[in-house]
This record gives structure tokens, C-alpha cells and sequence, in this order.
């Protein structure tokens, strides 16, 4: 909580998937969504990190001028080392698509798995560590996709990463925001993502990344194949896409809206 001229803003920075909130801005009851809607009764002021945040809270008898949607910033690092294919036993002309998350169902590696296992000459790196790993690696070994998917581990140079890839593959199950998006767009990779609550917010069908149902196997098999092969469509994902990034999700762009917030809220208690 952030004080300001003895008015508290609450920032309602927590995850759009954790309180179900579903696309026409309503969520099911739940201890997390009762816990954030007490919080109307001592806060003023809200951020939200999403749209449907902000209805939420809007739709619990706040003000909607006391509710700002401000987006989330993308840490983006400078690429100094850059990442040889071969290193990871990569052909150059391999298709290869990266993804980038904890290890958890949470985020469909599963999935994602089972559609590479089926495209020829497709290759994919998962970087991150979590509790599914010994899964996810018994799951690569049934399929006998060993030498072409591989878990990288926990990794510090996502942007190298994104920079070695033809494709950014963001196809979780529930994801309240979700960063890899952004930093796909800031490294000007091409970005293939589902409509989990988060990036359907965001990604632009076919203008800035290509969206996918949640788990659909053969839709995503067929945005990949698509992407492969369609070098302008690629092209105006990432042009599109970086445009998105410096205009609305770097990090001065998003203290600037913070700034701004707080200033109004100032004048709107002088």
C-alpha cells in the first residue's frame, strides 16, 4: 500500500487465472478473491495489471475513477553472448521454438511437447525449472523426442534465448498477465501464444501473434506449421509486436503511468 497525501492505493497486482476471472469480467468466489475484495474497504485507489482486473474491482462498488489499469513493464536484458545452435545440438535450419516458465501444468509444456513430438524437423527448448520436470522428462522420452526437446534448466539469458528461436511458444493454461509475450515482442521474436486470461488480453490475433485455444493440440500444431512457413506473417507479428512493446511495455512507459496516477490522485484530494 502506497500512501499518498494520506490516501492508500492498492496495487492489484495478483493472478487473473488465481481469482477465475473470466472473460466477461466476473470471477467465482474464492479466498483470494474474497481477501482482494475486503481490501475496498480501507484502500481509495486501485492499479490493475489487466483490464479485467480493473472491471473486477470496478463490478465490488468501486469508483471507476479510482481504478487504473497500468500494464506490467518487461525486463529486457542486452544480449552480450550470443547462443550457438550447436551447442545444444541444433541444426540451423531446424525450426525452433522456445518456451519460457516454471515447470508446472500451469503453463501446458505437456502439450506443447506432444504437438513438437508430431512436426517433422521442429525443434523445441523449454527454459525453467519446477515441479514437473521428472514428468515432462519421462514425457520427452515415451514420445522418443530426446534430440529434439530439451529442458534447459533455469536460465539467466532469456533474451539470448529469444533471440535464438524462429518462435515464442506461450500456450499456458492460466496465466493472469504473463511477461513472455512482451519480451518476445522486445527481441522482435515472432510469438505464438493461447487465450488464457492474460495474453488474450493483449496479443492481437494475426496482427501482433497468433492466438490458440487452451490446449488445443491440433490448432497449435497448425499455427506453428503456418508460421514456419509464412515469412511476411512472421514479419508483421514482429514489427506489430515491437511497435506494442516500446509503446506500452517498456519501463519507462510504466513509471510514467504510475507517476501520472499518483499526481492525479494528489489533485484529486487537494
Amino acid at each position: 500500500n502506497i500512501a499518498v497525501n494520506g490516501t492508500t492505493c492498492f496495487s492489484a497486482n495478483w493472478d487473473a487465472g488465481a481469482t477465475n476471472i473470466s472473460s466477461d469480467g466476473t470471477a467465482d468466489d474464492s479466498p483470494l478473491t474474497d481477501g482482494i475484495v475486503d481490501k475496498t474497504d480501507y484502500a481509495d485507489y486501485f492499479v490493475s495489471i489487466t483490464p479485467d482486473i480493473r472491471d473486477y474491482i470496478i463490478s465490488h462498488n468501486v469508483e471507476t475513477k479510482h481504478v487504473r489499469h497500468i500494464n506490467n513493464f518487461a525486463e529486457v536484458e542486452k544480449v552480450t553472448d550470443h547462443i550457438n545452435r550447436e551447442d545444444m545440438n541444433t541444426p540451423e535450419n531446424a525450426i525452433l521454438l522456445l518456451g519460457l516458465g516454471r515447470l508446472h501444468p500451469d503453463k501446458a509444456f505437456d502439450t506443447l511437447i506432444k504437438v513438437v513430438a508430431e512436426l517433422p524437423d521442429t525443434y523445441l527448448w523449454i527454459a525453467g525449472e519446477g515441479s514437473q520436470r521428472a514428468e515432462l522428462e519421462h514425457l520427452i522420452t515415451k514420445l522418443n523426442a530426446q534430440e529434439r526437446i530439451k529442458l534447459l534448466g533455469w536460465r539467466t539469458d532469456r533474451a539470448a534465448l529469444l533471440q535464438a528461436c524462429d518462435i515464442c511458444a506461450f500456450t499456458s493454461r492460466e496465466e493472469g498477465f504473463g511477461t513472455v509475450f512482451v519480451q518476445a515482442w522486445a527481441q522482435r521474436t515472432p510469438v505464438l501464444v493461447s487465450d488464457a486470461d492474460g495474453p488474450r488480453q493483449f496479443v492481437h490475433h494475426e496482427e501482433d501473434g497468433i492466438i490458440t485455444p487452451v490446449d488445443d493440440k491440433e490448432a497449435i500444431k497448425s499455427a506453428i506449421t503456418r508460421m514456419s512457413k509464412d515469412k511476411a506473417l512472421c514479419d508483421k507479428l514482429i514489427e506489430n509486436g515491437y511497435k506494442r512493446y516500446e509503446n506500452e511495455f517498456t519501463k519507462e512507459k510504466t513509471l510514467q503511468n504510475y507517476l501520472s496516477w499518483y499526481q492525479e490522485i494528489i489533485e484529486m484530494n487537494l
